[in-house]
């Protein structure tokens, strides 16, 4: 499966395969310091056979319907990854959630490859919401959904363990009915 971006953006989105994980792991590895600011899953991915393992949950979460991770490839080269967090089918809601190495930032990447999980969302997955959470303090990611018009929901205190702290998350969404692809 390959998502392509519009207007000749230099990108897609492919699902992430095992063929890719040593470069995955070496992103990582490489932008270990940079996301442990705000992601809390880097102490479970220490090692390629750790990087095999989420790859081969991702796949199973493909496999059985619950959406699916991918890489983001800018120019040929993974920059990051984006993905549903499992699908819930019964009430027609995904959880977007995305990271990026630190040298493909500010390049407007991670904006587009959300405009596109969100319209796969609506169009191909026919699903009538789309949210995204962040931490309050990571103005990037939160700028993301803001760029893309969704609505801010509210706030869920101490929402996410960050290896020695919580997080408030602020809850994005956007409703198919507000969809539009040019946003």
């Amino acid at each position: 499966m390959k998502l392509s971006f519009p207007r000749n953006f230099p990108a897609e989105l492919r699902l992430i395969e095992e063929s890719d994980a040593d470069k995955l792991f070496a992103l990582v590895d490489g932008n270990r310091q940079h996301l442990r600011q705000w992601l809390p899953w880097l102490d479970g991915n220490a090692s390629l056979a750790e990087t095999i393992s989420f790859i081969r949950s991702a796949r199973e979460q493909h496999f059985h319907n619950r959406g699916f991770q991918a890489g983001i490839w800018y120019n040929n080269e993974l920059a990051g990854i984006i993905g549903y967090h499992p699908i819930d089918w019964q009430n027609r809601i995904a959880m977007i959630g995305y990271w990026l190495g630190e040298s493909f930032q500010g390049k407007g990447i991670m904006t587009a490859a959300s405009r596109v999980l969100v319209h796969y969302a609506f169009s191909e997955y026919q699903l009538n919401r789309v949210e995204i959470r962040c931490a309050v303090g990571n103005a990037r990611s939160r700028a993301i959904p803001e760029r893309l018009g969704f609505v801010q929901e509210g706030m869920i205190e101490d929402g996410e363990w960050l290896y020695d702290h919580y997080v408030d998350l602020i809850v994005y969404r956007m409703l198919a009915r507000e969809w539009t692809i040019d946003r």
